[in-house]
């Protein structure tokens, strides 16, 4: 399996992802783009991204981009998370781009920036560190 088919079958495994409509947008070795649409469950009441969707879309590209850096066999588990909220994200989508910082055999630090995409505009809204430790892959469960 390939690292862009990874990071899909990952994505669309699991829960919050799957049914958060997260699509991949590009994956190369320790570098991740997600793309989160807007979708009323993932808003507060005032109709911006809701920090809990900001920071679970944040946690799952740098999920994947450290896993990406990995070697076969491994991936990542978030070990600790920081989130900065910037600006509003209250764009038609967001888009998470993670990039690997430092990758060892036993911690990962991957940089998030989170942008919001509103009327051919994109702002950055979010900007989030992620120290992830590597562990034995497990075997993948099909999407429900």
């Amino acid at each position: 399996m390939n690292l862009t088919e990874l990071v899909k079958s990952v994505t669309a495994a699991t829960g919050f992802t799957h049914a958060a409509s997260v699509q991949v947008l590009s994956v190369e070795s320790g570098i991740v783009s997600l793309r989160m649409p807007r979708k009323p469950e993932l808003l507060q009441f005032n109709g911006f991204f809701h920090g809990g969707a900001v920071t679970g879309l944040a946690d799952h590209a740098a999920g994947a981009a450290a896993t990406t850096a990995l070697p076969q066999g491994r991936i990542a588990v978030t070990a600790d998370l920081h989130v900065n909220f910037l600006k509003p994200a209250n764009g038609s989508s967001i888009t998470a781009t993670a990039r690997a910082v430092s990758v060892s055999s036993t911690l990962c630090v991957v940089t998030v920036e989170v942008t919001t995409e509103k009327e051919g505009n994109s702002v950055v809204c979010a900007i989030a560190t992620a120290t992830l430790r590597s562990v034995e892959a497990p075997q993948l469960k099909s999407a429900p």
